[in-house]
């Protein structure tokens, strides 16, 4: 994680939670690709409201998040222990039937996300799904808040999944959304299934 965009979350944690929106389509829709009850490992919690929608369905949910300010939020909002834990230090085997990262690997540095890629799908069981968003470009750069995004085409987030190992399926959307510094950024929300 860029030290710099991990030093703003740390420092606008509360400010940040106070924003983050308490459910969204694109998460119904995933869980409605799980069976009930399953397993899900959250990254990038933030203030803990996608786990809070995933709790109130029903599934089994590991919070975390790389800032421990935040992880601090979505415990208090949780009511239970959310752990510190950055994206190179996920070391689990096949442990999770679906793993959700919602606008966080948007700011792993690009030369580095093919082997975080590689982590998470080694943490998923066999056909495990696989969430995760990024704000659309050609190349990286840092937004007006000095955070730093990695800024993917699709074509280079399909060359990049594809060298972390092997998806049955990979689905890549576009969209929009207005972000914490109020502007609106295309995006790309990535569905895929890790190979049975």
């Amino acid at each position: 994680m860029d030290e710099d965009t991990l030093e703003f979350y740390r420092s606008n944690a509360r400010a940040y939670a106070a924003r983050e929106i308490a459910k969204h389509a694109r998460l119904t829709r995933f869980l409605a690709l799980l069976s009930p009850g399953a397993s899900i490992l959250e990254l990038g919690c933030g203030a803990g409201a996608d786990s809070a929608q995933m709790r109130a369905a029903g599934f089994d949910v590991r919070p975390t998040d790389g800032s421990p300010e935040l992880a601090a939020e979505a415990s208090r909002r949780l009511g239970r222990p959310v752990e510190t834990l950055l994206f190179h230090d996920l070391d689990e085997v096949e442990a999770y039937d679906a793993v959700w990262a919602n606008a966080c690997l948007l700011h792993v540095p690009r030369a580095e996300l093919a082997q975080v890629l590689a982590l998470i799908r080694r943490a998923l069981r066999p056909g495990g799904h696989f969430y995760g968003s990024f704000k659309a470009g050609e190349q990286d750069g840092r937004d007006m808040l000095n955070r730093y995004y990695n800024y993917p085409s699709p074509e280079w987030l399909r060359d990049t999944y594809a060298s972390a190992g092997g998806w049955s399926s990979l689905a890549i959307e576009r969209g929009e959304v207005r972000g914490f510094d109020d502007e609106w950024a295309e995006m790309l929300f990535v569905v895929a299934r890790k190979s049975l």
